[in-house]
Protein backbone atom coordinates (compact mmCIF):
# COMPACT_ATOMS: atom_id res chain seq x y z
CA UNK A 1 0.00 0.00 0.00
CA UNK A 2 1.43 3.25 -1.21
CA UNK A 3 2.03 6.77 1.42
CA UNK A 4 -0.86 8.27 -0.42
CA UNK A 5 -3.24 5.21 0.23
CA UNK A 6 -2.39 4.98 3.71
CA UNK A 7 -2.62 9.00 4.42
CA UNK A 8 -6.35 8.43 2.52
CA UNK A 9 -7.54 5.66 4.76
CA UNK A 10 -6.04 7.76 7.53
CA UNK A 11 -7.89 10.77 7.08
CA UNK A 12 -11.15 9.27 5.92
CA UNK A 13 -10.66 6.74 9.67
CA UNK A 14 -10.89 10.37 11.54
CA UNK A 15 -13.20 12.06 9.56
CA UNK A 16 -15.53 8.58 10.82
CA UNK A 17 -13.98 9.57 14.41
CA UNK A 18 -14.94 13.27 14.37
CA UNK A 19 -18.43 12.44 13.03
CA UNK A 20 -19.06 10.02 16.00
CA UNK A 21 -18.17 12.95 18.45
CA UNK A 22 -20.23 15.46 16.39
CA UNK A 23 -23.18 13.01 16.68
CA UNK A 24 -22.77 12.78 20.48
CA UNK A 25 -22.79 16.53 20.71
CA UNK A 26 -25.61 16.90 18.17
CA UNK A 27 -27.53 14.38 20.86
CA UNK A 28 -26.80 16.39 23.54
CA UNK A 29 -28.46 19.35 22.23
CA UNK A 30 -31.16 17.81 20.30
CA UNK A 31 -29.99 18.14 17.24
CA UNK A 32 -29.60 16.40 13.73
CA UNK A 33 -26.71 15.77 11.85
CA UNK A 34 -28.07 18.32 8.89
CA UNK A 35 -27.79 20.99 10.90
CA UNK A 36 -24.03 21.43 11.40
CA UNK A 37 -21.61 21.76 8.39
CA UNK A 38 -17.99 20.25 8.96
CA UNK A 39 -15.06 22.61 7.36
CA UNK A 40 -11.65 20.94 6.84
CA UNK A 41 -9.54 23.99 7.54
CA UNK A 42 -6.75 23.32 4.95
CA UNK A 43 -4.20 26.22 5.44
CA UNK A 44 -1.33 24.23 6.37
CA UNK A 45 -1.45 21.29 4.17
CA UNK A 46 -0.50 21.19 -0.01
CA UNK A 47 -2.53 20.68 -2.78
CA UNK A 48 -2.63 16.73 -2.81
CA UNK A 49 -3.80 16.61 0.78
CA UNK A 50 -6.47 18.84 0.25
CA UNK A 51 -7.55 16.62 -2.42
CA UNK A 52 -7.24 13.87 -0.46
CA UNK A 53 -9.55 15.46 2.36
CA UNK A 54 -12.39 15.93 -0.58
CA UNK A 55 -11.93 12.37 -1.33
CA UNK A 56 -12.17 11.29 2.73
CA UNK A 57 -16.02 13.00 2.46
CA UNK A 58 -15.12 16.90 3.32
CA UNK A 59 -17.27 19.13 1.19
CA UNK A 60 -15.98 22.09 2.49
CA UNK A 61 -12.77 23.47 2.80
CA UNK A 62 -11.58 27.14 4.30
CA UNK A 63 -8.53 29.04 4.17
CA UNK A 64 -6.80 31.90 5.78
CA UNK A 65 -4.51 33.69 3.42
CA UNK A 66 -6.28 34.65 -0.44
CA UNK A 67 -3.15 33.79 -2.09
CA UNK A 68 -3.66 29.96 -1.12
CA UNK A 69 -7.42 30.19 -1.79
CA UNK A 70 -6.71 31.01 -5.26
CA UNK A 71 -4.26 28.51 -5.36
CA UNK A 72 -6.62 25.42 -4.34
CA UNK A 73 -9.20 26.86 -5.77
CA UNK A 74 -7.23 26.27 -9.18
CA UNK A 75 -5.38 23.34 -7.96
CA UNK A 76 -8.42 21.45 -6.92
CA UNK A 77 -10.94 22.42 -10.19
CA UNK A 78 -7.98 21.41 -12.24
CA UNK A 79 -8.19 17.19 -10.84
CA UNK A 80 -9.94 15.09 -12.82
CA UNK A 81 -12.98 13.46 -11.30
CA UNK A 82 -12.60 15.08 -8.08
CA UNK A 83 -15.59 15.53 -5.85
CA UNK A 84 -17.23 18.73 -5.75
CA UNK A 85 -15.64 20.52 -3.01
CA UNK A 86 -16.24 24.79 -1.62
CA UNK A 87 -13.91 26.50 -0.28
CA UNK A 88 -14.42 29.57 1.79
CA UNK A 89 -12.49 32.65 3.23
CA UNK A 90 -12.11 32.32 6.89
CA UNK A 91 -8.82 34.39 7.47
CA UNK A 92 -8.42 38.30 7.98
CA UNK A 93 -8.91 40.16 4.51
CA UNK A 94 -6.96 43.30 3.63
CA UNK A 95 -8.99 45.64 1.43
CA UNK A 96 -5.99 45.01 -1.30
CA UNK A 97 -7.29 41.57 -1.36
CA UNK A 98 -10.87 41.89 -1.71
CA UNK A 99 -10.59 41.27 -5.75
CA UNK A 100 -8.35 38.57 -5.27
CA UNK A 101 -10.95 36.39 -3.25
CA UNK A 102 -13.88 37.36 -5.38
CA UNK A 103 -15.14 34.51 -7.72
CA UNK A 104 -13.62 31.72 -5.34
CA UNK A 105 -14.41 31.94 -1.95
CA UNK A 106 -18.60 31.02 -1.64
CA UNK A 107 -18.49 32.40 1.39
CA UNK A 108 -16.53 35.01 3.58
CA UNK A 109 -16.02 34.34 7.30
CA UNK A 110 -14.08 37.56 8.38
CA UNK A 111 -16.21 40.77 7.88
CA UNK A 112 -14.65 42.29 10.77
CA UNK A 113 -15.81 45.85 10.17
CA UNK A 114 -18.61 48.02 8.74
CA UNK A 115 -15.88 49.50 6.78
CA UNK A 116 -14.21 46.24 5.05
CA UNK A 117 -18.12 45.09 4.50
CA UNK A 118 -18.51 48.50 2.38
CA UNK A 119 -15.52 47.86 0.17
CA UNK A 120 -16.21 44.31 -0.36
CA UNK A 121 -19.69 45.47 -1.21
CA UNK A 122 -18.52 48.31 -3.30
CA UNK A 123 -16.07 45.48 -5.81
CA UNK A 124 -19.12 42.96 -6.38
CA UNK A 125 -21.43 45.53 -7.10
CA UNK A 126 -18.87 46.78 -9.94
CA UNK A 127 -18.81 43.39 -10.90
CA UNK A 128 -22.61 42.54 -10.47
CA UNK A 129 -22.88 45.96 -13.16
CA UNK A 130 -20.86 44.56 -15.40
CA UNK A 131 -22.40 41.13 -15.56
CA UNK A 132 -19.51 39.18 -14.23
CA UNK A 133 -21.26 38.46 -11.30
CA UNK A 134 -25.23 37.51 -10.51
CA UNK A 135 -25.49 37.40 -7.36
CA UNK A 136 -23.83 39.21 -4.14
CA UNK A 137 -21.13 38.07 -1.92
CA UNK A 138 -22.53 35.64 0.95
CA UNK A 139 -20.65 36.76 3.98
CA UNK A 140 -20.67 35.87 7.67
CA UNK A 141 -19.86 39.05 9.85
CA UNK A 142 -16.66 38.43 12.75
CA UNK A 143 -17.60 38.98 16.07
CA UNK A 144 -15.16 39.22 19.09
CA UNK A 145 -17.36 38.04 21.65
CA UNK A 146 -14.32 37.17 24.80
CA UNK A 147 -13.14 40.81 24.01
CA UNK A 148 -9.53 39.39 23.81
CA UNK A 149 -7.36 42.58 22.11
CA UNK A 150 -5.83 40.03 20.50
CA UNK A 151 -9.03 38.58 18.18
CA UNK A 152 -10.17 40.72 15.49
CA UNK A 153 -14.05 41.53 14.97
CA UNK A 154 -16.71 43.40 15.68
CA UNK A 155 -17.35 44.52 19.81
CA UNK A 156 -21.01 43.58 20.34
CA UNK A 157 -21.96 46.66 20.93
CA UNK A 158 -20.67 47.88 17.61
CA UNK A 159 -21.96 45.14 15.49
CA UNK A 160 -25.66 46.35 17.24
CA UNK A 161 -24.97 50.19 16.38
CA UNK A 162 -24.53 49.34 12.36
CA UNK A 163 -26.16 46.18 11.75
CA UNK A 164 -28.94 48.85 9.89
CA UNK A 165 -25.97 50.11 7.54
CA UNK A 166 -24.65 46.60 6.83
CA UNK A 167 -28.31 45.30 5.74
CA UNK A 168 -28.20 48.46 2.76
CA UNK A 169 -25.55 47.15 1.45
CA UNK A 170 -26.64 45.63 -1.67
CA UNK A 171 -23.50 43.83 -3.16
CA UNK A 172 -23.60 41.59 -0.11
CA UNK A 173 -25.31 38.76 1.62
CA UNK A 174 -25.06 38.51 5.50
CA UNK A 175 -25.52 35.07 6.22
CA UNK A 176 -24.57 34.84 9.71
CA UNK A 177 -22.19 35.59 12.34
CA UNK A 178 -18.51 33.80 13.09
CA UNK A 179 -16.43 33.85 16.55
CA UNK A 180 -13.39 32.13 17.79
CA UNK A 181 -13.43 31.10 22.08
CA UNK A 182 -10.08 32.03 23.69
CA UNK A 183 -7.82 29.26 23.76
CA UNK A 184 -8.45 27.55 27.76
CA UNK A 185 -11.03 25.52 29.23
CA UNK A 186 -14.26 23.96 27.27
CA UNK A 187 -16.19 26.40 30.02
CA UNK A 188 -15.26 29.97 28.58
CA UNK A 189 -15.53 28.77 24.66
CA UNK A 190 -18.89 26.99 25.77
CA UNK A 191 -19.63 30.97 27.41
CA UNK A 192 -18.48 32.59 23.72
CA UNK A 193 -20.26 30.10 21.84
CA UNK A 194 -23.47 30.95 23.96
CA UNK A 195 -22.96 34.86 23.35
CA UNK A 196 -22.64 34.52 19.44
CA UNK A 197 -26.04 32.38 19.81
CA UNK A 198 -27.94 35.26 21.85
CA UNK A 199 -26.51 37.87 19.53
CA UNK A 200 -27.57 36.29 16.63
CA UNK A 201 -31.11 35.93 18.66
CA UNK A 202 -31.15 39.29 19.48
CA UNK A 203 -30.67 40.66 16.06
CA UNK A 204 -33.23 38.72 14.36
CA UNK A 205 -35.92 39.58 17.36
CA UNK A 206 -35.27 43.32 16.15
CA UNK A 207 -34.68 42.80 13.04
CA UNK A 208 -37.13 40.61 11.10
CA UNK A 209 -36.26 41.00 8.10
CA UNK A 210 -32.97 39.78 8.95
CA UNK A 211 -31.98 35.91 8.95
CA UNK A 212 -28.28 34.91 10.42
CA UNK A 213 -28.88 31.38 9.74
CA UNK A 214 -24.97 30.69 9.94
CA UNK A 215 -22.96 30.21 13.35
CA UNK A 216 -19.63 29.84 12.58
CA UNK A 217 -17.71 28.17 15.50
CA UNK A 218 -16.21 25.11 17.21
CA UNK A 219 -12.44 24.51 16.21
CA UNK A 220 -10.51 21.10 17.03
CA UNK A 221 -10.42 21.81 20.80
CA UNK A 222 -14.06 23.03 20.88
CA UNK A 223 -15.96 21.67 18.32
CA UNK A 224 -17.91 19.39 20.82
CA UNK A 225 -19.54 22.98 23.20
CA UNK A 226 -19.82 25.30 19.81
CA UNK A 227 -22.27 22.08 18.32
CA UNK A 228 -23.90 22.28 22.03
CA UNK A 229 -24.56 26.01 21.97
CA UNK A 230 -25.84 25.75 18.19
CA UNK A 231 -23.06 25.97 15.72
CA UNK A 232 -24.12 25.04 12.37
CA UNK A 233 -20.33 25.36 11.20
CA UNK A 234 -17.49 23.83 12.81
CA UNK A 235 -13.35 24.26 11.54
CA UNK A 236 -11.44 21.40 12.18
CA UNK A 237 -7.81 22.15 11.07
CA UNK A 238 -5.01 19.76 13.04
CA UNK A 239 -7.87 17.76 13.87
CA UNK A 240 -9.14 16.43 10.28
CA UNK A 241 -5.42 16.88 8.90
CA UNK A 242 -3.69 15.06 11.26
CA UNK A 243 -4.70 11.60 12.60
CA UNK A 244 -2.31 11.77 15.37
CA UNK A 245 -3.35 14.66 16.74
CA UNK A 246 -5.54 13.60 19.82
CA UNK A 247 -9.63 14.24 19.33
CA UNK A 248 -10.32 16.63 22.62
Amino acid sequence: MSMAQTYLDDLRRRREEILERVDIALGHAGRSREDVKIMAVSKTVDIDAAADAVRAGYTLLGENRPQELVRKFEGLHAIDDLPQVRLDMIGNLQKNKINAVLGHAEVIHSIESLDLARAVSQRVSRRLEAGEFFAPQQVLLEVNVSGEESKSGFAPEALRACIEDLMELSGISVRGLMTMAPRGSKEVAAKTFAGLRELRDELEGVYPSLTLSELSCGMSEDFDVAIEEGSTLIRLGRVAFNPSFALQ
